[in-house]
């Protein structure tokens, strides 16, 4: 179903610092691209919240029926990162006593291992670095042609101060070209650029090098930003619709990439930037230096000294569908635990459609509440409203329970519908199977309570049965007492 034609998509574009309205560049086609992961480490959980809002990016394309062409590569080439010296991939291959293609295959297996956990869908197409050397030799190739590029020594250099006579270096950041000489580091070689701005698109490997390929200037290895230019216009085309990826990326890497590509390719090689924010961790940056850190695993397993509990790949997935993806989020045991009670206040009122009764008329406007939902995603995606109407939806749910409201069998139709639709298929939420293990023993225990309470109440026992509810109630678990018997409820 075509739904992308009667919903009209605001997107923050980072180019112009607007939410402009979506024109994909083909009709009911999209073209994605997303900076993956450097694969020397464990996949960082900054770097899982950025998938997975591109993930839920996804999803609500794919919802409205857009055909959508997802590209998120993998860097697994050992140069340089940033400008500076250190090759991550190498070094670490140097501690761990492996091959640098040990260390990609151990990091690139994790990184799709926790990508699963949160259950985030695979892109169309995962491109690597080292799978498109060709391409990028080749780019470097037509940017020294177009006259925008040197070679030194066997080190081919972006020459930004004359690409910036005709072309804007800083469209994206909106730097001015001088004060970027501030963000130049010391570099092997960097007194071989001609200016400090320059950046590499091909390094001659030293000798203590691992990782080296041949190219018409040395054997050496190609710039970290060249690698999305490449893959993203072989894979895309010369222009796409939407390139996406960390804030921290958006200097130098995203403005090197526009340079690069409009250099090899004489056009705009995207139409709209898409930056996610950043993720904090007890209010400060998170830092292994500092231990101010956590690894994604180590949340759902419950091995760390941060948090005071595990925490389901899907409750710390709700936690983070609560703020907007250009918002900073701050995550913390409190803000775990206040969504892991959302959560499953979401879950259980999923459960309870099913049970639902229907009658001639409803009493509520399905439709209305339908569309707010449709639009607070078109509103560039805005899952924090989002939610707050599903737990709109939740309410219209237990008042028809408790035969407040009334509603048809076509609007229930409707409600189930948008609520799983947006539920799961959109925020991509899933009842974990240690959620589940978890909600089989709380109903066990309860059971066992209620039953003890009954027994209580049979024996005119008026303090203890008072007792199990107060202190159940408490802990906001609800008795609710019927002709049929007592169920229960957590708040």
């Amino acid at each position: 179903m075509e739904l992308y034609k009667t919903n009209t998509i605001k997107i923050l574009n980072s180019l112009s610092k607007k939410k402009e309205i979506f024109k994909p560049i083909n009709e009911g086609m999209i073209g994605m691209y997303v900076c993956g992961p450097t694969v020397y480490s464990n996949v960082h959980l900054g770097n899982v919240r950025t998938f997975m809002s591109f993930d839920m990016i996804y999803r609500y394309f794919l919802h409205l029926g857009y055909k959508v062409r997802y590209v998120r590569n993998i860097t697994d080439a050992g140069h340089l990162t940033d400008d500076n010296s250190e090759d991550k991939i190498s070094t670490k291959a140097r501690l761990e006593k492996l091959e640098p293609m040990e260390i990609v295959q151990k990091y690139t297996v994790d990184f799709h291992e926790v990508l699963k956990k949160y259950n985030l869908l695979s892109p169309s197409i995962e491109p690597t670095a080292t799978g498109h050397i060709v391409e990028q030799i080749e780019a470097i190739q037509a940017i020294i042609d177009n006259g925008l590029a040197y070679e030194v020594n066997g080190s081919v250099y972006f020459d930004v101060l004359k690409y910036n006579e005709k072309e804007n270096y800083g469209i994206l950041s909106k730097r001015v070209i001088e004060d970027t000489i501030e963000n130049t580091r010391a570099l092997d070689g960097q007194s071989d650029k001609k200016n400090p701005q320059d950046f590499a698109l091909w390094k001659r490997a030293e000798p203590e090098h691992i990782q080296r390929w041949n190219s018409p200037w040395s054997e050496g290895f190609p710039g970290w930003h060249l690698e999305c230019t490449a893959m993203s216009t072989k894979y895309l085309g010369k222009q796409f619709d939407i390139h996406g990826g960390g804030m921290d990326l958006k200097f130098p890497h995203h403005e090197c990439e526009i340079a690069q590509a409009q250099a090899c390719n004489h056009k705009a090689p995207v139409n709209y930037w898409m930056h996610t924010n950043m993720l904090n961790l007890n209010g400060k940056k998170m830092s292994k230096s500092t231990g101010n850190s956590i690894l994604p695993s180590e949340i759902y397993k419950g091995n760390n000294d941060i948090l005071s509990k595990a925490f389901s790949p899907s409750v710390t997935r709700f936690f983070m569908m609560q703020a907007h993806y250009s918002s900073v989020l701050d995550l913390s045991n409190d803000a775990l635990l206040a969504a892991e009670k959302g959560f499953s206040k979401l879950m259980e009122a999923v459960k309870g459609l099913s049970g639902l009764e229907v009658s001639e008329v409803s009493s509520i406007d399905i439709s209305s509440w339908k569309q707010k939902c449709y639009n607070a995603m078109n509103d560039d995606f805005n899952t924090p409203v989002l939610i707050a109407n599903l737990f709109e939806g939740i309410k219209y749910i237990n008042l028809i329970k408790e035969e407040k409201e009334t509603i048809t069998s076509d609007d229930l139709q409707d409600l189930k519908m948008t609520i799983n639709t947006f539920v799961f298929d959109v925020l991509g939420l899933e009842g974990s199977s240690e959620t589940n293990q978890d909600e089989s023993k709380l109903s066990g225990v309860l059971e066992m309570l209620i039953k003890m309470r009954k027994d209580a109440r049979d024996n005119k026992d008026w303090a203890l049965s008072d007792k199990i509810r107060d202190e159940l109630l408490a802990l906001d678990i609800q008795l609710k007492d019927s002709k049929d018997g007592t169920t229960f409820s957590v708040n």
